[in-house]
């Protein structure tokens, strides 16, 4: 990324799931971004059983890039297949060059967020680029 890039050129949208990628890219939307990259990670498991099976899961991905598309017709996909979820999101901003992350937290008491590992803390705290926290419409949630 570039020092004079702007924030909302291209934004990376890591995405879990239909529901997720609606909720998401339309709290991104107001915001304007020039590109949109919608990411879906396939978590794989690196000797241990996948989750899901692949199909399934890139199942999951085709339905995340619809979900988006209804927001942002033009949105871009980009399929990662890691069992580190952060870190995919991190090599696949760098590779694309994304100029921001955004992401919307997935909700979950502190205590759920501490015993599965918070992503968005490990986004924020780790990221080289800038990350975009976006606004939930029901904050307990």
């Amino acid at each position: 990324m570039t020092e004079t890039q702007d924030l909302l050129e291209h934004v990376l949208l890591p995405l879990a799931n239909k529901e997720d990628a609606v909720r998401t890219a339309s709290a991104l939307e107001p915001y304007q971004p020039e590109r949109v990259t919608a990411l879906h990670v396939v978590e794989k498991g690196e000797g241990v059983p996948d989750k899901t099976p692949v199909e399934q899961s890139e199942a999951v991905a085709e339905d995340v890039y619809a979900a988006v598309r209804t927001v942002f017709p033009d949105a871009a996909e980009h399929t990662a297949y890691r069992r580190d979820v952060v870190e995919a999101i991190f090599e696949a901003a760098e590779e694309l060059d994304a100029s921001a992350i955004a992401y919307q937290t997935r909700g979950g008491s502190r205590l759920v967020k501490f015993l599965s590992g918070d992503t968005g803390l490990e986004l924020v705290t780790e990221s080289d680029r800038p990350v975009i926290a976006l606004p939930r419409d029901d904050p307990e949630e």
